[in-house]
């Protein structure tokens, strides 16, 4: 399989992020896990997976990056480029699909501190199996809670079990840039509850709330009103629901890597090296 380019979303919320300010440092990327800086567990995290090779990073303001010795070892290798963001998600990941211009692509973010190779390979090679034009990475609630009981995380309560998100995405065809399109309407519509509940489809929402539709009609339904195929797939790893955009979240970070460290005798990975 030849590996697929990658898209890392680093932009920030409109005034920072809340995790930035904590720590004292410009982007939420730059927020130390474990002795490393987010970004570059992800970037090196991304660079020792079989399954991708290279792309794009997405944020944060171009202020950050040109005054960031951390943003110039990742850059200098040249197999990642930097873009700016624009002013919401679903703008940059649009500008990041015409930059790339490639499918099928990897999405992920880069608060994602304890995302690892396994998980990357293992995610792409089952969405890649599917027909869908647009996969989602979901993992089991259940699981996820077991791991980590004192964590709260969004959970999607479908028919067939609660699901966590994943922060992993994959865009199989050009149609899938049609869910992204579809996701900007709604970014739209966040103050306006009705129009926002016609976009996604009056009935379908219904079913959702009355706790009758499962992942896959939830997701076909969300596909329907695109204008694509949408499905899902299981992330079985809990460790991938975790991001780490608040203090609890990166304390829970530090805890996960901190147990790797003893279970394996080795001081927590950095996936900084080039392989």
């Amino acid at each position: 399989m030849t590996p697929l380019p990658v898209i890392v979303l680093a932009g920030e919320r409109p005034g920072g992020g809340a995790l930035a300010r904590h720590f004292g440092v410009p982007a939420n990327a730059l927020v130390t896990v474990a002795g490393e800086p987010s970004i570059s567990r992800v970037i090196g995290v991304l660079r020792h997976s079989t399954a991708v090779a290279g792309g794009v990073i997405c944020g944060p303001d171009a202020g950050v990056v040109t005054c960031s010795g951390e943003f110039s070892r990742l850059l200098e290798n040249g197999d990642y480029r930097w873009l700016a963001p624009q002013p919401g998600p679903a703008e940059s990941t649009l500008a990041a699909l015409a930059a790339v211009a490639r499918w099928p692509v990897l999405i992920t973010t880069a608060d994602h501190a304890l995302l690892t190779p396994a998980i990357v390979d293992d995610f792409v090679n089952r969405a890649l199996a599917t027909q869908a034009d647009a996969v989602v990475g979901l993992a089991r609630y259940d699981a996820v809670r077991a791991a980590y009981p004192d964590s709260r995380r969004t959970v999607l309560k479908f028919a067939d079990g609660g699901r966590c998100g994943t922060n992993l995405f994959l865009l199989r065809s050009a149609q899938g840039q049609r869910v992204v399109e579809f996701w900007r309407g709604l970014q739209a519509e966040r103050k306006r509850p009705l129009r926002l509940a016609r976009r996604i489809g009056i009935g379908t929402l219904l079913h959702y709330l009355a706790g009758r539709l499962d992942a896959s009609a939830a997701l076909a339904a969300i596909g329907a009103r695109a204008g694509c195929r949408v499905a899902w797939v299981d992330v079985p790893e809990p460790r991938a629901a975790v991001d780490v955009d608040s203090l609890a979240d990166h304390a829970l970070a530090e805890r996960v890597l901190a147990v790797s460290h003893v279970a394996t005798g080795q001081r927590p990975r950095a996936w900084n090296a080039v392989p």
